[in-house]
């Protein structure tokens, strides 16, 4: 179980951390997305359609977040960033 612990192995640990913080990532974009929409647009502005398409827009910017910050926290946790 120790070898998995290995420098060498960064690259599987930050796709791991990445597909964990992306779910609470995404759910926190996109509530922010719709409070937003509704502050500027009224309730009725944000239909289901409406939350269907912030949402995948959410999860593209999850996504991109997580997996950029799981890598540098990956190479910072195991020494093998400059």
């Amino acid at each position: 179980m120790a070898a998995i612990f290995q420098p060498q192995y960064w690259l599987l640990w930050s796709l791991v951390l990445a597909l964990l913080l992306f779910f609470p990532i995404r759910k926190i974009i996109w509530a922010m997305t719709i409070r937003r929409a509704q502050r500027r647009g009224g309730q009725e502005a944000v239909d289901t359609a409406e939350q269907k398409r912030l949402l995948r827009r959410a999860g593209v910017t999850a996504a991109l977040l997580s997996f950029v910050f799981s890598v540098f926290y990956t190479n910072y946790l195991f020494g093998t960033g400059s």
